[in-house]
């Protein structure tokens, strides 16, 4: 019975674009339009198929299959046709003896799920993993066998246009400015790289990714945005999904997702606990260098990184359906994580001939923990009028971070053995308030406003005490504070085949960076207008192109300003810059889209012109007691950083039974700028250094990703990545390759599923860094931080099919723009 009913529906689906394909085009035609929803919830119903019948031959003519917005639009000789309107699991809809003769809009057909129906029919057909649309990409996790068991992280690494490199951080197109959102929002993490690490993958609905946002976002994000959106399930009874999974290196979990709805509220939850060991190492061989750029001295330094980290993150939400048009939606999540981390350094040091002086050892024994809790609360109203809404939101987190280390330093030439404690306490809260109303005026003309409130405070308490001595070079207390207020306004409208959007966001930021125990206060206010213009042209229903521009910022945070922010190693330190400024961007893209019956390609060329840039620089600074320089990374601000690029993305389904998708992007980064710094040498004279910091940088990565559909219900997918080398104003970074292999088998009539996946087969996704500064240094960094990964995992459903429809009700920063481009 299951398998006829989807049969049918299939065979429908079919005939239908077949009839469609087979009418003459020299006949005249006219335009069938209207919208699909879901009745009690008004959510838009994608995938929805519309035929048009004809009353004579009872065969389908014409119809078509409704998009992300529930909308439908298609072509059909006119005449008098019976219109039937059908989507799996919901009673259909049937228009007896409908006279089309001119353009024709059927409104907005309300479909009332079936419950009898639902537990009879299982659905296999899935959307591709990568949806490609003119504006952004959207990347629908729970179809990826890649990230079963894994992280956030894992997720944002399998997605076109973005990179994350092997210490966490994430890039789009190249561009680490990138601002990361959670259901729309700003995360509420103190550490994003980590938090991302701590979120499971089957916690996530899917990735959006913006590379040229419209004003509706946050001005954040020179590189773009990408907002991750969670999973609430909207399927009427009760619902959900159980996950085991266990892996190598330690990799084991269990987490789960349910859901109960009804007519007056739906109840959902999930909740999932990791233990997790991701060992790494690193290696960085180092030479000294005089002004003659003769050798001094080398350091030879390896680095195993012995990481243990056990996370629970919890999530409760309830949507109350006040009435029809009305939506209150309260959402609480906790998250949880302890971790170990033990980081061994060993450094052999010879003199100018190479000759061995002496043998260190490092031992570095950390202990960190970190807890958050956050309450979201939103109020949706839809007026009569379709697409005309307001919304409400209210977001209060608060988030409390602890590392604290002991170091054991031992050294052949040194007679005491020294210890050494650091701690590493962050607290942060966050609240943001803001405001939506989106109001269509006519048919073709939408505008929208609205008001967003960020309120941030951080405090860093670092310290250092060198056996049983307090160092007052490392010990700090930083706080930053962060008040931001923004108001935009939009206007979008369409004019035959052009669509427009323009829109304009103000945004005030009040900004404090007080070193508490050096009595240093810093307060940054500025206020910026950030433009945004959208045009997009259709040349048929197909094809189109677009030209967008948007006026982005940069906001230094985090690690790039806490000037006491690493210690496991004193001659290879990393320090923040409190005295960084935000860089603003203007970002303009020009971007082709095509869709033919079995591939989509989606192009688009790029240029960003960046002011006030920030950059990672390395330079001495001092020496350690061994009379070793002391090596320093940290981050300043140069004049001019000037991006382009082009990227395309496609979709390809040669069969049923195979999709491949593949992701390329070349650009090249012209920074333009110097740095000028201070040191003291052995004599203990301070000398001032210079560096030129102006670079040409060319590079490139690309993506392949298949997936094969074998029969027994198997699946088989494989995942290339290789990020090109580039150039920098201190060195190179060379090309690095990595492959991904995954399998899956559907068990327990299609109820369970098991996959096994293997990250990194080759082991081979090591950053190395060469780094060449005349008269200082000449070093080799190698950097593994996660070694090769085999997981296996089990998925049980009970109530759900497999491909369930999870739509979400649209947040600020959520939704596309509709026909409007941005």
């Amino acid at each position: 019975m299951k398998n006829i009913k989807f049969f049918l529906t299939l065979v429908l689906l079919l005939s239908t674009l077949l009839n469609y394909s087979q009418q003459k085009p020299d006949g005249k035609k006219v335009k069938v339009t209207g919208k699909v929803i879901e009745k009690g919830t008004n959510q838009p119903l994608e995938y929805t198929t519309i035929s048009l019948i004809n009353t004579t031959t009872n065969k389908v003519t014409a119809g078509g299959i409704t998009d992300a917005e529930g909308d439908f639009s298609f072509d059909v000789t006119p005449g008098i046709y019976n219109v039937k309107v059908e989507f799996i699991s919901f009673k259909p809809i049937e228009i007896k003896a409908k006279t089309i003769k001119e353009n024709t809009n059927l409104g907005t057909i309300t479909l009332q799920d079936d419950s009898t129906k639902l537990d009879e029919v299982v659905v296999r057909s899935e959307k591709t993993v990568v949806e490609i649309k003119l504006d952004k990409k959207v990347y629908n996790v729970g179809k990826d066998l890649m990230v079963k068991g894994g992280t956030v992280s894992d997720v944002l690494d399998n997605i076109p246009s973005v990179a994350v490199s092997v210490e966490g951080t994430i890039s789009l197109r190249g561009n680490e400015n990138v601002k990361i959102l959670i259901d729309g929002k700003p995360s509420s993490a103190i550490n994003i790289n980590e938090a991302l690490r701590m979120i499971p993958a089957d916690a996530i609905d899917k990735v959006e990714v913006i590379t040229n946002p419209s004003a509706r976002y946050d001005a954040e994000g020179g590189g773009g945005l990408l907002n991750i959106v969670l999973k609430k399930g909207k399927t009427k009874g009760l619902n959900g999904t159980f996950i085991g999974t266990t892996g190598v290196p330690d990799n084991h979990g269990i987490s789960g997702t349910l859901n109960l709805k009804s007519d007056n509220f739906n109840i959902f939850t999930t909740q999932g606990y990791n233990y997790r060991s991701n060992p790494g190492s690193t290696k960085i061989n180092t030479k000294y260098l005089n002004s003659n750029n003769e050798p001094t001295g080398y350091t030879n330094e390896d680095r195993d990184n012995q990481r243990l980290n056990k996370s629970y993150n919890g999530t409760f939400g309830i949507d109350l359906f006040i009435d029809k048009s009305t939506t209150w939606t309260h959402i609480m999540n906790y998250r949880r994580s302890v971790g170990d981390n033990q980081d061994n350094v060993n450094s052999n040091n010879f003199d100018s001939n190479n000759n061995f002086v002496f043998y260190r050892n490092r031992i570095s024994n950390q202990y960190s923990k970190s807890e958050n809790f956050e309450y979201s609360t939103n109020l949706t109203k839809n007026f009569k009028k379709d697409g005309h809404k307001l919304t409400i939101d209210g977001n209060f987190s608060t988030n409390k971070d602890k590392d604290n280390s002991v170091i054991s330093d031992f050294a052949t030439n040194s007679p005491t053995i020294g210890f050494d404690i650091t701690k590493n306490n962050q607290s942060q809260n966050r609240s943001l308030l803001q405001t939506d109303y989106i109001l269509p005026i006519g048919k073709n003309t939408q505008f929208e406003a609205g008001y967003r409130g960020n309120f941030l405070n951080q405090t860093t308490d670092y310290g250092v005490i060198n056996n049983g001595v307090v160092n007052n070079s490392f010990t700090n207390v930083l706080e930053y504070k962060e008040k931001i207020h923004a108001l935009y306004s939009q206007l979008g409208f369409k004019v035959s085949k052009f669509s427009m959007l323009y829109g304009m966001r103000f945004e005030d930021s009040n900004i404090d960076i007080n070193q508490l125990t050096s009595r240093i206060y810093k307060n940054k206010k500025y206020n910026n207008f950030f433009p945004s213009a959208f045009f997009t042209y259709e040349l048929n229903d197909k094809t189109s192109i677009s030209l967008n521009y948007s006026k982005r910022i940069n906001r230094p945070r985090g690690r790039e300003i806490n000037p006491f922010s690493s210690y496991s190693s004193d001659i290879n330190i990393f320090r923040g810059n409190p005295d960084l400024d935000p860089s603003r961007t203007d970002a303009y893209d020009l971007g082709f889209l095509k869709r033919w019956e079995k591939l989509t390609l989606s192009t688009s060329a790029y240029y960003n012109v960046t002011n006030n840039s920030s950059q990672m620089v390395r330079y001495i600074e001092g020496l350690n007691p061994n009379n070793i320089p002391v090596t320093t990374t940290s981050f300043v601000n140069i004049a001019k950083e000037y991006r382009s690029g082009f990227e395309f993305t496609l979709n390809y389904t040669p069969y049923k039974w195979w999709k491949l998708n593949s992701n390329f992007n070349f650009f090249k980064s012209e920074t333009k700028g110097d740095f000028t710094y201070t040191y003291t040498d052995s004599s203990n004279l301070t000398i001032t250094g210079y560096q030129d910091l102006s670079n040409n940088a060319y590079s490139w990565f690309t993506r392949l990703s298949s997936k094969i559909t074998f029969p027994n219900k198997i699946d088989w997918q494989t995942n290339v990545t290789y990020n090109g080398p580039q150039n920098n104003a201190q060195g190179r970074v060379l090309g690095i390759f990595a492959m991904n292999l995954a399998f899956s088998k559907d068990v327990l009539k299609d109820k369970g599923t098991i996959a096994l996946n293997v990250s990194d087969v080759f082991n081979s996704r090591k950053r190395r860094m060469l780094t060449e500064i005349p008269g200082k240094i000449d070093s080799d960094a190698t950097m593994q931080w996660r070694k090769r990964q085999v997981t296996l995992s089990f998925t049980y459903r009970f109530n759900k099919q497999k491909s369930d429809r999870e739509k979400q009700p649209k947040r600020d920063g959520e939704g596309d723009n509709g026909d409007f481009g941005g």
